[in-house]
C-alpha cells in the first residue's frame, strides 16, 4: 500500500470530500492539520510546489494535488495503481 499524507483543515468540505474517498476505498492515511498561517501550511505550500489551497494530497511523497485532482485520478482510472491496489 502507498503512503498517503493529507494536509488539511477543519471545516473544509473540500478536505471531507478527499478523506471520504480515501475511506472509501479502504485506504489509510496521515491527515496533517495545517489551519493558514500555521507552520504545516507552510510546509504543505513548500511541498506542493506552491499550492496554498487545501487538501494538499502526496501519494509516496509525491504531491498529486488536491480534491478535485484526487476525483480526476478515480474518474480516469488511475488512483488505484496509485495506491497500491
Amino acid at each position: 500500500m502507498a503512503d498517503i499524507e493529507i494536509y488539511t483543515q477543519d471545516f473544509c468540505p473540500y478536505c471531507v470530500r478527499a478523506k471520504a474517498l480515501l475511506q472509501q476505498k479502504g485506504i489509510g492515511f496521515t491527515e496533517i492539520n495545517a489551519p493558514g498561517g500555521s507552520a504545516a501550511r507552510a510546509q504543505a505550500r513548500e511541498r506542493s510546489g506552491g499550492k496554498t489551497s487545501v487538501p494538499q494530497i502526496f501519494i509516496d511523497g509525491k504531491a498529486v494535488g488536491g480534491c478535485d485532482d484526487l476525483f480526476a485520478l478515480e474518474r480516469a482510472g488511475r488512483l488505484d495503481a496509485l495506491l497500491g491496489k
